[in-house]
């Protein structure tokens, strides 16, 4: 018992010498959060609700001539469930994302068959062949862009057969996402600063993990140096003004998680003290929003804006020195953020439980608990 006692304790100090475990005052507070079987079910189960649930239906559609007046399933027979497109993207994202976590899921058969039926190659090549219709070139731009990405790095790092072919199907449809963000962020000079969905940093951050996994420098490259571009001179930026009303992002910090993954660590710190200063005493931003109603499909965005501040508040605090004053307070935040947007996950509502679970699950994998 003494030598394990004496191993445990090594180990640990090896992690935090590391700095790839976090502060040990910060480990107990987090246990309670693990991602479980059991929660893993629920979560699938929201999913599962809404992939192939056709309406309500909230189509982002310019109709080119009267030929193009079709349901949702008809333009997107691949991601037509969730109540968009965007949702249903990474709700299958997080399908695959628990699939791979849990294989042995209660549900798994049902997951893999409606997977199955959605990722086909044929509908994969109709989404494509939308996708390059004339009047498309700001679909899903850079929100859905985004987790369209995030969804084929997850089947590419999967060492699943289904998994793979599953890849091979959506990899048209990730190539030619990849292929509008080399032409369109070239053109964009200034970056969308917004709580929602065409956040600029949001959609270069996810877009920079797909890169790098499947090894596209071209793509990685320019996403690093647009990053860079837009954000590398930003400086007291005061960040009571947050939250909007209906924001699911914070702008700030997902342009600080986004420049975390760019910057080395001394340089990332300079950058964000100079960016938000008064970070560590701002309540505004350290303490979770209040949502007033779940029913509101707007205001239900603060439910989803916890959830991703906590995710970037974990990525940020790890990219910081153990020294660093900082550290604490946004892992406390994070852990208060991350208590208040899972206790909402399953509400009863469509507005919110079409979306929130992948957003949780996406949290919950920035903790390292797998």
């Amino acid at each position: 018992m003494h030598s394990k006692k004496k191993i445990f304790s090594i180990v640990l100090l090896f992690l935090l010498v590391n700095k790839i475990w976090p502060q040990e005052s910060f480990i107990h507070k987090y246990e309670h959060l693990k991602l479980t079987p059991t929660t893993a079910e629920s979560f699938s189960k929201l999913a599962l609700k809404c992939v192939q649930k056709e309406y309500p239906n909230k189509l982002d559609h310019v109709m080119n001539d009267g030929s193009e007046v079709q349901s949702p399933l008809q333009l997107h027979p691949a991601f037509y469930g969730c109540f968009d497109w965007h949702s249903s993207v990474h709700g299958h994202w997080m399908l695959i994302k628990l699939l791979k976590l849990f294989p042995e899921l209660i549900n798994s058969n049902e997951i893999r068959k409606a997977l199955n039926e959605n990722l086909s190659l044929q509908n994969i090549d109709a989404e494509v062949k939308y996708l390059n219709q004339p009047n498309r070139k700001s679909f899903e731009r850079t929100y859905g862009w985004a987790w369209l990405l995030k969804l084929a790095e997850e089947l590419y790092t999967w060492d699943d057969l289904q998994g793979q072919n599953w890849y091979q199907n959506l990899k048209p449809l990730a190539d030619a996402i990849a292929k509008r963000y080399l032409e369109f962020l070239p053109k964009q000079n200034y970056p969308i600063r917004t709580g929602v969905h065409p956040n600029t940093a949001f959609g270069i951050s996810f877009a920079l993990d797909y890169a790098r996994s499947i090894k596209n420098s071209q793509l990685e490259d320019l996403l690093i140096e647009r990053a860079k571009t837009y954000y590398s001179d930003d400086e007291e930026y005061d960040a009571k003004w947050e939250p909007g009303g209906e924001d699911f992002f914070s702008p700030s910090l997902m342009e600080a998680e986004l420049l975390s993954k760019i910057y080395e660590q001394p340089v990332f710190e300079r950058w964000l003290i100079k960016f938000i200063p008064k970070l560590g005493e701002t309540k505004n931003i350290l303490e979770p929003a209040i949502v007033t109603d779940r029913t509101d499909p707007k205001l239900v965005h603060l439910d989803g804006l916890n959830l991703s501040r906590a995710w970037c508040m974990l990525i940020i605090a790890n990219r910081l020195s153990s020294s660093n004053k900082l550290k604490n307070i946004i892992m406390n935040s994070a852990l208060a953020h991350a208590e208040a947007g899972l206790k909402y996950i399953s509400s009863g509502n469509y507005e919110g439980e079409h979306w929130l679970a992948s957003f949780a699950v996406y949290m919950l994998s920035t903790l390292n608990m797998e």
